[in-house]
């Protein structure tokens, strides 16, 4: 892999990972149809810590209101509410990692799955997106709202569900606004990278697998800069936009990938 491969990986794992469109997925047709191969699961790692660089950044205000929470140096209720939520909501998706890691390396990455799951996730968020009605604002979350967020955010494993398109389809579903249900859904991304990134870490280090590589680098912060960028983006056109553009993206990018396999 050269430095050029590096970031593009970086890019395309920054882009992907907060539009509702996968992350996985993508990297998985990457892989497959431009025969770019990554660097194996160190690298995936440093892509995913990029995102969460992304994310712990954008949000900082709330994380430094949450950890004076968390230490006792505030008594902001709606802080401590909010870091409870997010715990709850990171047990199913943490158990489903642990539990499905083999399926998810495996049976999972085949393009074919990332067609159906493309498409499948498409149809679910075009009608939250036109059915639900979007009335509640983000603190409106409950204990109920985080664990069935949450429960929608494990089957992100399988690559083209999509963990950001998943949870915000959830949230619609449950009746909140699109900006509410986006920026729980990027919230609740950053303990379930951060985790997953640590457990990968651990592992390749117990192997002897170096983490550091020039290439590894730029494909860093090409994930970080462009996961920033994309959240800003996504949360101020939430603001008067829908999703339909996704949806339409998912489906074309579902029946182009099912044609050329078809063809082959």
């Amino acid at each position: 892999m050269n430095i050029f491969e590096a970031i593009f990986l970086g890019i395309l794992q920054g882009v992907t990972e907060f539009l509702p469109v996968s992350s996985s997925g993508h990297l998985v047709l990457a892989e497959y149809f431009l025969d770019l191969k990554d660097a194996g699961l160190a690298f995936d790692v440093i892509l995913h810590m990029g995102t969460l660089v992304a994310v712990m950044t954008y949000f900082y205000k709330d994380w430094l209101l949450m950890a004076k929470s968390f230490t006792g140096k505030s008594k902001d209720p709606n802080s401590r509410r909010l870091l409870f939520l997010l715990l709850i909501g990171t047990i199913p998706g943490a158990l489903a990692g642990f539990l499905l890691e083999h399926a998810a390396s495996t049976y999972f990455r085949s393009p074919w799955v990332v067609v159906c799951t493309l498409a499948g996730v498409a149809g679910l968020l075009f009608v939250a997106d036109r059915l639900a009605k979007h009335e509640m604002d983000f603190n409106k979350f409950g204990l109920k709202h985080a664990f069935l967020v949450g429960l929608s955010q494990a089957l992100a494993i399988v690559p083209g569900v999509s963990r950001s398109g998943i949870t915000m389809t959830c949230g619609l579903f449950l009746g909140f606004t699109r900006e509410a249900a986006a920026r729980f859904s990027f919230l609740l991304s950053a303990p379930i990278i951060g985790g997953a990134g640590l457990y990968e870490t651990i592992k390749l280090l117990k192997h002897g697998v170096s983490i550091m590589n020039i290439n590894y680098l730029w494909g860093f912060a090409a994930s970080a800069i462009s996961g920033y960028l994309v959240i800003a983006f996504l949360m101020n056109y939430l603001k008067r936009h829908n999703f339909t553009p996704f949806v339409i993206y998912r489906l074309a990018l579902a029946a182009l990938v099912a044609a050329v396999l078809i063809s082959r």
